[in-house]
């Protein structure tokens, strides 16, 4: 049996005290009934959770929960030795204070519960998922800049054009990894990037995305592909120029985003129609990449910005739909350049 890796510890810890995405719980509730060390370990973290259930309903204080959290990370360190200590010695607290339980009483449990949990899952502290998910965020950020430093060079080498291939209305734009000659995907113009050697293509996956795989091409297998291989190795959403007009670029529009919800799966079968139906649920829902929580979006100024809503530029206009589109197929354009739509 092959031991399970790091990141599979840390998901089934996400999951244990539930803070996985649904495709994260399923994914760890498969890992649980197929692997007997990862089924010993969600026995055990549940074991952990169990003096928890007494403190059910407690409400917690904010600046309480920040300071223990702080108190936990400085305390671990680069060892668990430490973390051990911190156990022992908020055991004697409670032991020594001799007075009635109390939600403080209960909250010394969680935060020593807590450590312990580290110790049976084999990760530290820091390795958290709020933690995870802030560094994940600034990461993202940082490879949204360099795809821009990227963009930048190009546009300044090529007469200010940016990087595309010939598209008309009526073409699809969806089918991500269609090697062919004929250009079905809207991700062959970030893809130039990559093969002319402007962005490193592993700045192409958001390091929040657990199906993501960073393509490792060097620059003369690169030029052979026209387009990313396959979805797994590109992540977020680009800009669709408007057929009639192409691009307009000021300093407000948005160029690129964390990957368009509604796009999150496709057919892996070229040769079948795609079609989604905006429901109310998709209507509002963030990119999962970063959990629903929000969105990193480029604009063409080459600022980054975090955007807890869709709703983006002077209008408020949803960068993930086009409007007055209910039913999307893959082939649907903007009719003019202040529509902005980001896919897929």
């Amino acid at each position: 049996m092959i031991p399970l890796t790091t990141d599979q510890k840390r998901l089934l810890l996400d999951y244990c005290v539930g803070i996985t995405s649904p495709t994260e719980s399923e994914e760890a509730q498969k890992l649980v009934e197929s692997h007997p060390e990862a089924a010993q370990i969600h026995k055990n973290i549940q074991n952990c959770l169990s003096p928890l259930e007494c403190c059910m309903g407690e409400a917690c204080p904010d600046q309480l929960f920040e300071s223990t959290i702080t108190r936990l990370n400085e305390a671990a360190g680069d060892s668990q030795s430490q973390l051990r200590q911190l156990i022992s010695d908020e055991q004697s607290k409670s032991t020594r204070t001799k007075r009635p339980r109390s939600f403080w009483g209960n909250f010394v449990e969680m935060a020593a519960t807590a450590a312990v949990i580290m110790f049976v899952a084999g990760v530290l502290i820091p390795s958290l998922q709020f933690a995870r998910q802030r560094a994940w965020k600034a990461q993202s950020q940082m490879q949204l800049s360099r795809i821009f430093q990227g963009l930048n060079q190009y546009t300044h080498e090529h007469d200010g054009s940016l990087p595309s291939v010939a598209m008309s209305a009526g073409q699809p734009w969806w089918q991500i990894g269609n090697n062919g000659q004929e250009n079905v995907s809207n991700t062959r113009n970030a893809w130039l990037l990559v093969k002319e050697g402007y962005v490193d293509a592993g700045n192409f996956v958001c390091p929040a995305r657990s199906d993501g795989q960073e393509l490792q091409f060097d620059p003369e297998k690169a030029k052979q592909y026209n387009d990313f291989p396959a979805r797994r190795y590109i992540s977020y959403s680009f800009r669709i120029p408007c057929p009639e007009e192409g691009f307009n670029i000021n300093q407000l529009e948005v160029l690129i985003a964390d990957l368009n919800p509604l796009f999150e799966r496709l057919p892996e079968d070229y040769s079948k129609e795609l079609e989604i139906r905006l429901t109310d649920a998709l209507r509002n829902v963030n990119s999962q990449n970063h959990g629903g929580r929000g969105q990193n979006v480029l604009r063409a100024n080459g600022s980054v910005v975090f955007e807890k809503d869709r709703m983006v530029g002077d209008d408020g206009s949803d960068i993930y739909t086009l409007r007055d589109t209910e039913i999307y197929r893959g082939r649907e354009y903007p009719s003019c350049t202040n529509d902005a739509f980001l896919a897929p």
